[in-house]
């Protein structure tokens, strides 16, 4: 597939002024309310879904297949990070109207970081077509372990980019606004809402190993792989207060995604014996997504069979919508005050009582 200079500079022209025009929107710190982001996660969505049909007639149903796919499958695995920054924002006690700040910065920073680890992924592609198969087997490892652990163990506070942090400079004990660092006695410090995106991005790289390779099972095409994940990832942000204090009823979400994976690392491990068609790959990938939400809204959550359903929706709808008033976090009380987080010690003061759960499982982690 071929695709020229202007194809390329015009995507990325397109998503400077999607995310000039979405700063502009929220320039100004409040509480993202349901309305706003449905309204917001339409328009997203309907951006990736016309961006198909854009594929589709510039070159081919076969591209388009792919786009479609890759985006499919980028956007089911996202909704898992959103399980992990519903932990970080608890775990910082950040208050919910600059958790839209911390996530715009914090997808500016993925969007670059996604490119790179496409670009890396396909060049060993290229040069070492072993490395499908290390790719597939990773992806069969990481599916088994997602069953195992049902999740991603996480501790935001021990994160070693968040320990690093502290070390290269100090941290104010309280949220500024929306302001990352400032300036005090000639002096740069940072503020707690830098130590929550640096533990954002720092997910997100760990994210990647896992949404990269899996992208590249469907389609080699750096262009396809790349605005795919690109599109499905500004919607990132919508989606996440959009379904703050529900994520907790996605309780067999990362069964369906456990098995996606594993689907798409067999697919690698057989590329030499079978092509399986594009159109096999987008119909598995959508009726198990599919599947794994129907299932999931159809039955209880475990803790709902032991009587605990009461319990496990505030507790979710605290985890989900952490910061000022939502509700009791991940081991640590959501008041309206910021979280200290002047020096390491402090933090793992403040983690005592943050254990490491499974992504999935945080909105039960305030019980």
């Amino acid at each position: 597939m071929h695709v020229p200079v202007w194809a390329w500079a015009a995507f990325v022209g397109g998503l400077l002024l999607l995310l000039a025009i979405d700063l502009l929107a929220h320039r100004k710190a409040h509480v993202i309310g349901f309305r706003e982001a449905a309204w917001w996660s339409v328009g997203w969505v309907s951006l990736g879904i016309t961006f198909a049909f854009v594929i589709w007639a510039w070159q081919g149903p076969g591209a388009a297949g792919e786009y479609t796919a890759a985006y499919l499958l980028e956007k089911s695995l996202s909704v898992d990070n959103l399980f992990v920054f519903a932990l970080i924002f608890s775990y910082f006690k950040v208050p919910r109207e600059y958790q839209h700040r911390v996530l715009f910065y914090g997808v500016l920073g993925a969007l670059v970081l996604r490119f790179i680890f496409i670009a890396a992924g396909i060049t060993l592609l290229e040069h070492f077509s072993f490395v499908i198969y290390i790719f597939g087997a990773f992806l069969l490892f990481t599916a088994f372990k997602m069953v195992r652990d049902d999740g991603v163990d996480m501790d935001p506070g021990q994160s070693r980019a968040v320990k690093l942090l502290r070390k290269v400079m100090p941290v104010t004990d309280s949220y500024e606004g929306q302001h990352f660092v400032l300036r005090r006695a000639g002096k740069l410090v940072a503020t707690p809402l830098l130590a929550v995106l640096v533990a954002i991005e720092t997910a997100d790289v760990l994210f990647a190993f896992d949404s990269v390779p899996a992208a590249l099972g469907v389609t080699n095409e750096t262009f396809l792989v790349y605005t795919a994940n690109a599109l499905a990832i500004l919607g990132l942000r919508s989606l996440f207060f959009l379904l703050s204090g529900l994520m907790e009823k996605f309780h067999h979400l990362a069964t369906g995604l456990a098995v996606i994976l594993a689907f798409i690392g067999v697919k690698m491990l057989l590329t030499d014996v079978w092509h399986m068609p594009i159109w096999l790959s987008l119909t598995v990938i959508a009726v198990v997504l599919a599947g794994s939400i129907t299932w999931s809204l159809a039955t209880a959550p475990p803790s709902d069979a032991d009587g605990d359903g009461a319990d496990g929706g505030a507790a979710g709808a605290g985890a989900a919508g952490a910061g000022a008033g939502a509700g009791a976090g991940a081991g640590v009380a959501a008041g309206s005050g910021p979280a200290a987080v002047t020096s390491p010690d402090a933090a793992d003061s403040a983690s005592d009582g943050l254990s490491k759960r499974p992504a999935s499982q945080v909105g039960e982690q305030a019980r």
